[in-house]
């Protein structure tokens, strides 16, 4: 396990110091409520599209800030997803037949939005033989031809590891090849029960062999250690990750993993000194960051 220094150890006592009672969030962590012409715009142009976005399903606390600058994370293959894990607060079950038409709806609203860069992401499908892959494959197909000035990330699940779904990801490869890690390998079975943290990284790894720009996510305050997330992030540069993001978890709901504690910002500050020590070429590190926060920055700065 790495070691951390007396100006990491530092932080952590302050994080452990400042816990203060779990439920009671800290000034940094408050948003407002979600308001503006742009967010009433984007939230009618996805119920006019019929479309889904980790914004509104998983509670994101950016969705202000983000929809008022007209951007959003696109969620395909439905809202319902086969894996349960523990932080997660999209609808479990087994979900309803594809939705064929879904790529041609999502590129017209970033046509429409008039994004330079669009992250699209998905539920889990694992009882699909590609997990979905194909539509992500024929999404990127479409938005080559429609908007060809967009850049175009996607943050995909793990397809059980099958490399032929990570093939047909190849035919139309995205400019940001995204994996969240979500957390530290002893907490996989919990927090991801479904996952393999191997797997995850492996995965990372295959797509940066073929050339393509690297990103991953974790949280923390679920459990973890700093030593933890220091060792998470030597496995991440390892396998060729080149974008870190780091945000404080929160639970959706009741039913959900508890919050541990509520990291401070000067340890998400120590983190990304840390993260662009290692070799991170950006790492992204504060409370409320989510995987796609600032990810049209990232890849102006990418390419």
């Amino acid at each position: 396990m790495a070691k951390i220094n007396q100006h990491q150890r530092n932080y952590a006592d302050v994080a452990e110091n400042e816990r203060g009672e779990i439920g009671k969030r800290p000034a940094w962590l408050k948003v407002k409520l979600p308001t503006g012409d742009n967010y009433n715009d984007v939230r009618e142009l996805m119920r006019r599209q019929k479309l889904n976005t980790v914004c509104e399903e998983a509670r994101c606390p950016n969705i202000a800030e983000c929809w008022n600058h007209r951007t959003a994370t696109f969620m395909i293959l439905g809202d319902t997803c086969t894996r349960s894990c523990g932080f997660c607060n999209v609808k479990l079950g087994m979900p309803s037949e594809l939705d064929l038409d879904e790529s041609r709806r999502v590129v017209e609203s970033i046509k429409e939005l008039n994004l330079r860069h669009a992250v699209i992401t998905s539920v889990n499908r694992d009882e699909l033989d590609d997990g979905g892959a194909s539509i992500f494959s024929e999404l990127v197909r479409l938005s080559r031809i429609e908007v060809p000035d967009c850049t175009i990330e996607i943050l995909i699940p793990d397809f059980k590891g099958e490399e032929h779904a990570f093939k047909i990801i190849m035919k139309n490869p995205p400019d940001i090849l995204n994996h969240n890690l979500e957390t530290i390998q002893r907490l996989y079975h919990v927090v991801r029960p479904q996952a393999k943290y191997d797997r995850s990284l492996n995965l990372i790894n295959w797509f940066k062999n073929k050339g393509l720009k690297t990103k991953s996510g974790i949280m923390v305050g679920i459990g973890e250690k700093p030593e933890e997330v220091l060792d998470l992030m030597d496995d991440l540069v390892n396998h060729g990750c080149e974008i870190l993001t780091i945000g404080q978890y929160l639970q959706p709901t009741k039913q959900h993993l508890p919050v541990d504690r509520f990291v401070t910002p000067e340890e998400f500050a120590m983190y990304k000194d840390e993260g662009l020590k290692k070799g991170f070429k950006i790492v992204e590190s504060s409370p409320l960051v989510r995987s796609s926060y600032h990810a049209d920055q990232q890849a102006r700065a990418m390419f």
